[in-house]
């Protein structure tokens, strides 16, 4: 069965910029909170930053703080509190016993590696086990598979069949709760109605589209902006060691975000500060002008402060 995210018009625009706090921001970050925070102010709406700190493995000491800090230099300033997954640990635990209660979730003792063997898609070996759920990963019973949805810049996704069939983890081993149900959940407290971020979260959204029907609770639009990349395929994360963004001098990198979003700012634009850079760019921005692709990439140039960019057509 196939979903795709539709908003009533009585709902308020709200958006939202959640990075995980692994590291610094760097210019592909920086990409995903400029274009929600612009899609969100050229809407009248609002712009929220959550930080995404479930995966405590990933976790760096200071990052989140250093991570707001750079949004302030950025001039990028949210219109509530900031909230941190860690924080919800109750609200998490509540919807899994709602799932629980409705029969939908099971314990599951395969493992990665398992599940790479038989190619990399879950196909339900311990659904009918009745294993324990202490101390197990729990997977949910998929009910709403979505295999294609509607994007707003990149067009119509389509997702593999299996793939969106599968009964993917809400909880791990481990005890640590799935990217994949609190991000809903979260979207859902939060009220958003656009998720503006990187295309390399397509394929995810399928199944995040599949827990709000499963919830039964209104999606958000989607819009996934192109992967700024170092080559085809390897984009700048921080996991890569992409530099990280400077807080002292904003301008060039707040300028090359308008560059890599189809703005075309004008050297000029560099005379003003930042708050006046960014009332420009929401004067200016259209998701339409955006390009249509799913990477970018990104290269220093030499001879010039900016970057040079290339787009992949795929």
């Amino acid at each position: 069965m196939s979903t795709t995210a539709v908003n009533t018009p009585t709902r308020e625009y709200c958006g939202r910029f959640a990075p995980s706090p692994s590291g610094p921001l760097h210019f592909g970050s920086l990409i995903a909170a400029v274009g929600s925070f612009l899609d969100a102010k050229a809407n009248q709406g609002k712009w929220l930053v959550r930080i995404e700190d479930i995966d405590t493995t990933r976790v760096v000491s200071g990052a989140s703080d250093d991570i707001l800090h750079t949004l302030e230099a950025y001039g990028l300033h949210w219109d509530e509190s900031v909230i941190y997954q860690t924080q919800r640990h109750e609200q998490y635990q509540a919807i899994v016993n709602e799932l629980i209660s409705q029969n939908l979730v099971y314990a599951c003792h395969c493992t990665r590696k398992e599940i790479k063997a038989i190619g990399g898609i879950y196909q339900g070996h311990c659904r009918d086990k009745s294993h324990g759920l202490s101390d197990s990963a729990l997977r949910l019973t998929q009910q709403f598979a979505t295999s294609h949805y509607h994007d707003l810049i990149q067009g119509e996704v389509r997702i593999d069949s299996q793939l969106a069939k599968e009964d993917y983890l809400i909880k791990r081993s481990d005890g640590l709760f799935a990217y994949q149900l609190v991000v809903v959940v979260d979207d859902i407290a939060q009220g958003i109605t656009h998720v503006v971020r990187g295309a390399d979260l397509l394929e995810p959204t399928a199944r995040q589209l599949s827990l709000f029907k499963q919830l039964n609770k209104p999606a958000p639009d989607y819009a996934h902006l192109p992967l700024a990349v170092a080559k085809p395929g390897f984009k700048l994360s921080k996991q890569n060691y992409a530099p990280a963004i400077a807080k002292s001098d904003p301008k060039p990198a707040l300028f090359d975000a308008f560059r890599f979003l189809g703005l075309k700012p004008e050297s000029a634009l560099l005379s003003l500060n930042i708050e006046q850079m960014l009332a420009w760019a929401v004067e200016t921005y259209r998701l339409e002008h955006i390009p249509k692709v799913q990477e970018i990439q990104v290269s220093e140039n030499p001879n010039s402060p900016f970057c040079d960019f290339v787009t992949i057509e795929k």
